[in-house]
């Protein structure tokens, strides 16, 4: 699996009262559970499935960074670059089973460098694939030119690459198995396309 790897935390609470100074509920914390998300996630989810894994993204080595490696660590294999800008967490503040906000933090971009780095490793990785799958969620690792001059080299083999994009993300390497887009993602892609070729 190639892609961004974020943290995933769910903090559960009860909500009984409102801000004194704003019309804002106020959540009494209960629980908090993390997981691995984007990239991580479905790494995470095709391991528990028996099958071994490699997972490529950037990772910084900040608090939440450390985080995520810890939830992974044991599960699949880490091949990890450089990151900058803070490791993505998306927090879903909850109670009775709905979010009442999500907040954001972090870039999770890939650092300079960061296919130089980890291309002997990647290569690697890639030479013994049975498949692989590109988890972009539009920070950057699918769109690095060393991780995708590895795919295309691994799609010349003959190896099965799916490729889930993301809006913000990078087109797929020409000559992937199959692509895996939501309505909106095809919507935009055929015009591009079409686009494309009536310019």
């Amino acid at each position: 699996v190639i892609g961004d790897a974020l943290l995933d935390v769910d903090v559960e609470g009860t909500v009984d009262r409102l801000c004194p100074d704003a019309p804002a509920p106020v959540l009494a914390v209960t629980g908090e559970v993390a997981r691995p998300g984007g990239a991580g996630l479905t790494a995470a989810l095709v391991a528990g499935r028996g099958v071994p894994v490699r997972l490529v993204t950037a990772l910084e080595a900040d608090e939440a960074g450390n985080r995520l490696r810890g939830l992974l660590d044991g599960a699949l294999t880490l091949v990890t670059g450089p990151a900058t800008g803070g490791t993505v967490v998306k927090c879903r503040w909850r109670t009775g089973g709905r979010s009442l906000l999500r907040t954001d933090r972090g870039a999770g971009r890939p650092a300079p460098g960061f296919g130089d780095a980890l291309a002997a490793a990647l290569d690697r990785a890639l030479a013994d694939a049975g498949a692989v799958l590109v988890s972009d969620y539009g920070r950057g690792v699918a769109a690095d030119p060393a991780v995708r001059a590895a795919l295309a080299r691994a799609v010349r083999r003959r190896v099965p690459v799916v490729w889930d994009p993301h809006p913000m993300g990078a087109d797929p390497v020409p000559g992937v198995t199959v692509v895996t887009p939501n309505l909106g993602e095809a919507r935009r892609a055929l015009l591009r396309f079409a686009l494309q070729r009536h310019a």
